[in-house]
């Protein structure tokens, strides 16, 4: 991918559904590498394990782009450099695996980004979605997430700057090895020696564990109470907060 920019051809729309959904059909049509899909607003914006992505309209970044033979640890790589681009910002974000972008907030974690990455490998395309919020106020959030999110408190003017850094963040590390990525990512661990639970969606029975980084493919390696070790793949991973 060297050389290779993002964020042209770009389509931006004042409101949609979903700017991944947008992007899929532009991918699907034929889009380089590079396509950007942006919004000002999203009815039906969503995340990993088909949760909604809410924002209040022009508060946050609202993106979606087309990458062409994207490397198998796109998911990684777009949490880094959504960390890089933050710090631009005066922000030092974390990564709660796999690649929710997160601020600490007491003994827990509050999503400041988030990061959904879909395709069809088998064509060789990936839409690469991210929403983070850059001016949004929390109370004006649905209830059910005011005490889990984050926001960088940047005026509504700050979310193209942000948007160019992360384009710009996302273009370097995309040309990076492997090891670099999964150390770069290692790094920004917001997990890693903490008390971690884990299941199916909607299970009764969670299993737990200490979060003790991830392995050369990106899983997350967790130490089990009773020794030994195991790496998730997949799955929701949930804090346990109290803990160490």
């Amino acid at each position: 991918m060297s050389g290779r920019p993002l964020g042209l051809p770009r389509l931006h729309l004042r409101s949609t559904d979903s700017t991944n959904d947008r992007a899929r059909e532009l991918a699907l049509a034929g889009a380089p590498h590079g396509t950007l899909v942006t919004a000002a607003e999203q009815s039906a914006g969503r995340g990993r394990q088909g949760r909604r992505w809410s924002a209040p309209p022009g508060s946050s970044l609202l993106m979606s782009v087309v990458l062409r033979d994207a490397p198998r640890l796109t998911p990684l790589i777009a949490a880094v450099a959504a960390c890089d681009a933050l710090a631009l910002e005066g922000v030092q974000a974390l990564v709660k695996w796999p690649n929710d972008v997160v601020l600490p907030a007491g003994e827990g974690l509050a999503k400041v980004a988030g990061i959904l990455v879909e395709g069809r490998p088998q064509e060789g395309w990936a839409v690469l979605g991210m929403g983070v919020n850059v001016a949004v106020e929390l109370d004006r959030l649905p209830p059910e997430l005011q005490d889990t999110a984050a926001t960088l408190g940047l005026p509504p003017s700050a979310v193209e700057r942000v948007l160019g850094n992360v384009l710009q963040a996302l273009a370097e590390r995309l040309d990076k090895p492997s090891d670099a990525v999964l150390s770069a990512w290692s790094e920004r661990d917001a997990l890693r020696g903490r008390q971690i639970a884990w299941g199916a969606p909607g299970a009764t029975d969670t299993r737990t564990g200490t979060a003790a980084g991830i392995d050369g493919d990106g899983r997350l390696v967790v130490a089990l109470p009773g020794g030994g070790r195991t790496a998730l793949d997949s799955g929701e991973v949930h804090l346990r907060t109290g803990s160490p």
